[in-house]
């Protein structure tokens, strides 16, 4: 299975300054739950938010810089076809991509899953989803989530390929 996984605002926003615009503690699990023992590949914007690979997951590095020092878990690749070519190598595990917006729009009309928390509120940032042609998919499981803050209920989404 070849997934996208992200949380995006009632705007589309999913990043501030290569990080989330917000803390929201049952997303975070839910991402664990969804990526741990999986391949997860995100962009070197992203990777530089975290500021070091996620355990027990494959930690892959999307970056066009061919002198990018990862540190050790990381594996890094300069091409999308690298990454694709990976995951068939490693077909117990799923490829799970996890942003930034540019890394989306490397493998638009890939994914079979889309696993998607989508916020009722706005919050301020820098990068916003690409548009994804739902009419390919089917919502599959929608999960609301209340929360005391209004701008942080959320709805958990997966949208499966049609």
């Amino acid at each position: 299975m070849i997934a996208f996984l992200w949380a995006e605002d009632a705007k589309g926003l999913i990043g501030k300054q290569g990080r989330l615009p917000w803390h929201l503690p049952d997303d975070l699990h839910y991402f664990r739950e969804l990526t741990e023992g999986q391949i997860v590949v995100m962009g070197r914007k992203t990777f530089d938010g975290l500021k070091r690979p996620l355990p027990d997951r494959t930690n892959i590095v999307l970056t066009h810089q061919v002198d990018y020092d990862a540190p050790d878990g990381v594996i890094v690749y300069h091409d999308p076809a690298s990454i694709m070519d990976y995951a068939t190598s490693h077909p117990d595990q799923n490829l799970i991509i996890i942003g930034g917006a540019n890394l989306f729009a490397s493998f638009t009309g890939i994914p079979d899953t889309l696993y998607r928390t989508r916020l009722e509120g706005t919050f301020d940032g820098d990068t916003y989803m690409l548009p994804i042609d739902y009419s390919q998919y089917t919502l599959t499981k929608s999960t609301p989530v209340d929360n005391p803050d209004p701008a942080l209920r959320h709805t958990f989404e997966v949208w499966t390929r049609k």
